[in-house]
Order: structure tokens, then C-alpha cells, then sequence
């Protein structure tokens, strides 16, 4: 099962929704490194350490760490969005899904990232994944 670090300002419905569905998230409250100002490579470094995810919604500062070279072990961008269940949701199914296929989902210097794609002819919005290459 994947391991997950969630960062400062990161959502706590989106952390209830990934623990109802079984996934161990620690928070950076939880790890006592809340209201820091933490610098974003620090949060990796750690997150790495602990062999967890960073699961953020700080896009363009971890995007850049990932293509830096930072060896890390895994991060994970989801939106600003109120959708939580569905972003948590989406996650969970793609994790399912990645399962399924290899028996083991590892993250290690992969980053993924959940967007919001319109339907045609359809009010009704979706989320989906992108897959970032170094």
C-alpha cells in the first residue's frame, strides 16, 4: 500500500477521503512540521526519508523538483478544487487500476497530477491523470 505525505495547506477532506479508503496519509501537522515554512525541497527530503508520497496541491514548485533530478519517492499534484471525494476517488481508481497491472504500485521519481477535464455537450466535469516524465 502506498504511503503518503500530505503538505502544509493541504486539503484534510481529501486526507479523510484517502484514509476511508484504507490509505496510511500523515500530515505535516501529524509530523509536527506544520506552520514552518517549510521549504518545498526539505518537504520532499523528508517525505523521501519516510519512504511516503507527497500528495500537494503546490503544482509548479514540485514539478520543477521533480525535473531537477531529486531523487524522491514519488509526488502526487491534485487541484484546487471542492470536488474532494472525486479527486480522492480518482486517485484511488488510477492506484487500482496501476495495481492491477503490475501486483506493485511504486512512485519512486514519478510524479503524477489530477486535472479537471470538461465533457462535451455535458455540464458534468471529470478528473484525470497526467503522467509527468523527468
Amino acid at each position: 500500500m502506498i504511503k503518503f505525505y500530505s503538505n502544509e495547506n493541504f486539503p484534510m477532506d481529501i486526507v479523510r477521503e484517502l484514509g476511508r479508503l484504507g490509505y496510511d496519509v500523515l500530515t505535516s501537522y501529524d509530523a509536527g512540521q506544520a506552520n514552518q515554512g517549510i521549504p518545498d525541497e526539505n518537504v520532499l527530503a523528508f517525505a523521501t526519508q519516510q519512504e511516503r508520497v507527497v500528495i500537494t496541491l503546490n503544482r509548479d514548485d514540485f514539478i520543477a523538483l521533480h525535473r531537477s533530478g531529486i531523487s524522491h519517492n514519488g509526488i502526487i499534484i491534485c487541484k484546487t478544487d471542492r470536488d474532494y471525494v472525486g479527486q480522492a476517488q480518482t486517485l484511488h481508481t488510477y492506484l487500482q487500476e496501476e495495481l492491477n497491472k503490475n501486483s506493485v504500485v511504486t512512485f519512486g521519481n514519478r510524479l503524477i497530477r489530477l486535472k479537471k477535464q470538461n465533457q462535451p455537450k455535458s455540464s458534468h466535469q471529470l478528473f484525470v491523470i497526467q503522467k509527468y516524465t523527468s
